[in-house]
């Protein structure tokens, strides 16, 4: 194999260098010892599903399109799939200039494109994802046992330490086997637990030596069948404590008159408190069922005891958990105060997407934001947040900024309006309506905005300098290491320790027909992790 790509979700530097302390990673190790490696720096929004797509295209949101893990229809949404990235990515570049891959685990690729090689999608997939070529997902699974898409962490309840260590290695296994079947120039093997473990398990030292451990043996596996010549190693993000506030957006936004609420169950329901916890507690509500106890729950909503409000009273009592066990589904998303997405101004409609939306007349199906006020009101939004202070004095954002100073490209116009950029990543947004503007973040650790990237290779300038990398250089830099021209319309530029390709014309990205259908089984999970919520 030319180039092997290996993707370690939400690692950064100080993480991994923990990691190799304790002894656990003597594979990576030993990589990153001889690697030129640096911080790496991730795009806006620095969440999985934007940012895995934009290191594999080498373009920005504004030109691939996915923002988050949903995409909006006027106020409704969906899961993202692989048809909303508008973009090539790198093995189907390669694909065009004669090289084959072996994609395994890489985010947001399912349904797979016809490529010469094969394509196991990962995680935003169905768990039985459509792969190319058509039936490659059983084929691994015979040739080498149990694999599945999401792992024992993804799920409620503290998974155990061997199931946890059998499924990360499962990819090394299954990259393996591809390897041999088809012989690559090109390989990206990427791991989503060394995420995940530090959003359920952060505190957790032995689970998260146990992530690292086996996903240390799968890139042996992975190294030893592929024989690669050149080793990239990068994560999407970075990961760490947070420790400033939860900032309950649209609640702010409500004191400010943009937000309207509604408990009429018109509205895209917010994050509270008991339906959250039931969600991770793996219960689903299903199809909503005005019965008896909604219809009940509904009425006092309207009367104003909503779901938040029992919530405060609860809690300090230790009761609110119990209750939220004991209580249907459809009667707590009844009794939820909401966002009124159509009777509002402004709204946070996505945390993921670290932004504010406009209801815009002629845009959004009920927009009261006259076209001709557009400017105005977004310039005094952006006023506004930028002096949002936290209960300490201190900014609550270290940027703001409207959308086009932040992204570019067609597709800039599914972004919000607004941007949005916490204070040092230690501030957590929630689109909750709790009363409260301010509160402790619901998770100790979670997204920043460095990761790390590490590349070795008898061409590779292993004493160069990474220090300014950028998500955006990943694909530009692999291109390089192949000698494959790189796209003209690419925001990145490959990283000074390779030699540089040239840049050349590709024809234009054709669109893909069909959908991974991930609907509710996709969904349920990322509710369960906390990315989304419940009502869809």
């Amino acid at each position: 194999m030319r180039t092997l790509l290996l993707g370690l979700d939400g690692v950064s530097l100080p993480v991994l260098d923990s990691v190799i302390e304790s002894g656990v990673a003597p594979t990576i190790e030993s990589l990153v010892g001889r690697s030129a490696t640096g911080p790496l720096t991730s795009q806006l929004p620095p969440w999985t599903p934007s940012a895995w797509p934009s290191l594999y295209t080498g373009v920005n949101p504004g030109k691939h399109g996915v923002y988050g893990f949903l995409k909006f229809d006027g106020y409704d949404h969906d899961v993202v799939d692989a048809t909303d990235v508008h973009a090539h990515a790198l093995w189907e570049l390669l694909d065009q200039r004669g090289y084959g891959s072996v994609v395994v685990n890489v985010p947001v690729t399912a349904p797979a494109r016809a490529i010469d090689g094969a394509v196991i999608p990962g995680y935003i997939s169905p768990e039985d994802p459509p792969g190319h070529p058509e039936g490659i997902l059983g084929d691994v699974r015979d040739a080498t046992g149990e694999y599945s898409v999401y792992g024992p962490m993804d799920t409620p309840g503290k998974a155990a330490l061997p199931a946890i260590r059998s499924h990360a290695r499962s990819r090394g296994d299954a990259f393996a086997h591809l390897v041999d079947r088809f012989d690559p120039d090109f390989g990206f093997l990427e791991f989503q637990q060394t995420d995940t473990v530090f959003h359920r398990r952060p505190e957790d030292r032995e689970a998260i030596e146990c992530v690292f451990g086996a996903v240390d043996d799968a890139v042996e596996t992975a190294l030893s069948a592929a024989d690669p010549d050149t080793v990239v190693v990068v994560s999407d993000h970075g990961i760490g404590e947070y420790d400033g506030y939860e900032v309950r957006l649209n609640e702010i936004l409500r004191e400010w008159g943009n937000v309207s609420a509604t408990a009429e169950g018109e509205g895209m329901p917010s994050w509270d408190a008991i339906a959250r916890k039931r969600l991770q507690q793996g219960e689903r509500g299903g199809t909503p069922d005005p019965g008896v106890a909604e219809r009940a729950v509904a009425m006092l909503a309207r009367l104003g005891l909503t779901s938040q409000r029992i919530e405060r009273v609860l809690e300090p009592l230790g009761l609110a958990e119990p209750v939220a066990k004991l209580a249907p589904t459809d009667a707590v998303r009844a009794g939820t105060e909401q966002v009124d997405f159509p009777a509002s101004t402004a709204y946070m409609r996505d945390r993921i997407e670290l932004g504010v939306r406009l209801n815009l007349a002629g845009r959004e199906p009920a927009g009261v934001v006259p076209a001709a006020e557009y400017d105005a009101v977004r310039d005094q939004l952006v006023a506004r947040l930028r002096e949002l202070t936290d209960p300490d004095g201190r900014p609550v954002f270290e940027r703001v900024a409207p959308r086009e100073a932040v992204f570019d490209g067609p597709y800039t116009e599914a972004a919000p309006d607004v941007v949005v950029v916490p204070r040092g990543f230690e501030n957590f947004l929630n689109g909750s309506l709790l009363g409260d503007h301010f509160g402790t973040p619901r998770e100790p650790w979670n997204h920043k905005r460095d990761g790390l990237v590490a590349i070795t290779g008898p061409d590779v300038d292993t004493g160069g300098s990474l220090s300014d990398a950028h998500l955006f250089d990943v694909a530009p830099t692999v291109l390089s290491t192949l000698g494959v021209p790189r796209p003209e319309r690419l925001d990145g530029t490959p990283l000074p320790v390779v030699s540089p390709s040239p840049v050349e014309t590709y024809p234009p990205y054709e669109e893909m027909d069909g959908a991974a259908g991930a609907g509710e089984d996709v969904a349920d999970r990322l509710a369960h992790l906390g990315y989304i919520s419940e009502d869809r």
